[in-house]
């Protein structure tokens, strides 16, 4: 058997008083996510079979903005988006503002599997999620007292034109996207992420973490990748898709590929940004330029759990 190795996120940005509260709780959703992703890596499943579980766990954890704890749009309704792609044939598959589904993640992995297309949103990912007996959910099962009370807040804070809705979402810097990466015995990685989308957001925005290329990448030559942070900044910037190219254009190793493109290449963006990767042999790379990135990676070596910089490996 090859090397196993996985890596999860639960999103970057700025600090805040919830976090701090919840350290512990935070990181024992890390560690559970990379728990399940690792034990399906253990028993032969594929990277892609990981990322998609161990994404599933983040998105079933109220404190994480993906599935379940999603943050609320200006309407307070949950639009949420998700992607995955596996390294060996590039296939992909993504979902944008798409509600009531418990794991959209899984509803990715379907529209790549299912569909003859890459990218479903809104009623028509809804009907396909049906049509396919997907799990649905009620609203009120999304919506947490934390995001309520985040919605509160923006009301106070934003006016409800569109206009003042838009300055506002990019202003707040509240990010909790999740991801994970992964490689499997055969060599092969994979990548998926998830999220409820800004706080506050107007409806029908759709971010970077269901783009192909932005905030979810895999190419078996170069590297897997999932991103989270300002997602206009990440888009323009093509963020997953940009690692890659560093690597295979530039035979750049995985971590100063990723170190460069965060902390050199974007110095001068006014953005936050935080990225995993995972390349062939199992190397890693956790960058990010926010005071806080959920993440964690398991290897058969090693563990590691982390919010904060301190301990960055």
């Amino acid at each position: 058997m090859g090397k196993l190795a996985i890596a999860v996120h639960g999103g970057a940005g700025p600090d805040a008083e919830f976090i701090k509260k919840h350290q512990e709780e935070y990181k024992k959703g890390i560690k559970e996510a990379l728990t399940i992703g690792y034990r399906i890596l253990e028993e032969g499943g594929t990277a892609l079979d990981a990322v998609e579980a161990a994404v599933n766990a983040l998105e079933d954890n109220p404190l994480f903005n993906a599935g379940r704890g999603s943050a609320l749009n200006e309407r307070a309704e949950v639009e949420m988006d998700a992607a995955v792609m596996t390294g060996k044939d590039m296939n992909c598959g993504a979902v944008s503002i798409v509600k009531n589904v418990k794991n959209p993640v899984t509803l990715a992995r379907a529209i790549m599997e299912k569909t003859a297309h890459i990218y479903l949103g809104d009623m028509g990912a809804l009907s396909f999620a049906n049509k396919i007996g997907l799990e649905v959910m009620p609203e009120a099962y999304f919506i947490t007292d934390h995001a309520f009370e985040q919605y509160q807040e923006a009301l106070k804070d934003a006016s409800n034109s569109i206009q003042e809705a838009g300055k506002y979402q990019v202003g707040r810097k509240e990010h909790g996207t999740v991801g994970a990466v992964a490689l499997d015995k055969d060599g092969n990685i994979a990548a998926a992420t998830s999220t409820g989308g800004l706080e506050n957001k107007v409806p029908g925005r759709i971010g970077d973490s269901s783009m192909i290329g932005v905030g979810c990448y895999a190419n078996n030559k170069t590297c897997a990748v999932s991103s989270t942070g300002d997602g206009e900044v990440l888009i323009r910037h093509v963020m997953g898709f940009h690692l890659s190219s560093l690597i295979e254009y530039k035979a750049q190793p995985l971590k100063e590929a990723a170190r460069w493109l965060v902390h050199e290449k974007l110095k001068e963006e006014k953005g936050d940004m935080g990225i995993i990767a995972i390349d062939p042999n199992g190397n890693i790379a956790l960058e990010f330029n926010t005071p806080r990135m959920h993440r964690g990676f398991k290897t058969g070596e090693e563990e590691f759990v982390a919010i904060y910089p301190d301990g960055q490996p």
